[in-house]
């Protein structure tokens, strides 16, 4: 098992656990958990942004179960040329999400840290979700 396979499996519990939140929330309101406009920037619709993330979810899934059994459509030995532009544009992404988080803790003072900003910490743990992906095809 694969320390790539590892990293891509975490992140997908993690964004598993963040759209099961975020659906705990919209349908229940628990006080225990964020009120719903900390996980949801609002740039689109929630009746889109759910069926987008299981679809999404469901790939990682399956990029999972391939690189964990080393073969399937992404496993295959031609995602090495697209491995490296994969981890540019990963490096891309997650430095895209600091700066935005960096801007939004100085524009923003009082969401500081945590406050409104679980897309942003999500959208990182896609981003090394990539990046796992494209390490995997590079090694």
């Amino acid at each position: 098992m694969s320390g790539s396979f590892l990293i891509m499996a975490v992140c997908t519990i993690l964004f598993a656990l963040r759209v099961l939140g975020q659906v705990v929330v919209v349908t229940r309101a628990p006080h225990w958990l964020p009120a719903n406009e900390h996980w949801y920037s609002g740039l689109m619709p929630y009746r889109y942004l759910l069926p987008a993330q299981l679809v999404l979810l469901a790939v990682m899934v399956v990029i999972c179960a391939d690189v964990y059994r080393g073969a399937g459509l992404f496993a295959a030995e031609w995602w090495g040329r697209a491995a490296l532009p994969l981890m540019v544009l990963s490096w891309i992404y997650f430095g895209s999400m600091v700066v935005r988080y960096v801007l939004t803790m100085v524009l923003r003072p009082e969401l500081r840290w945590f406050r409104r900003t679980i897309p942003i910490w999500f959208h990182m743990v896609l981003a090394l979700a990539l990046w796992a992906f494209a390490n995997f095809h590079l090694a």
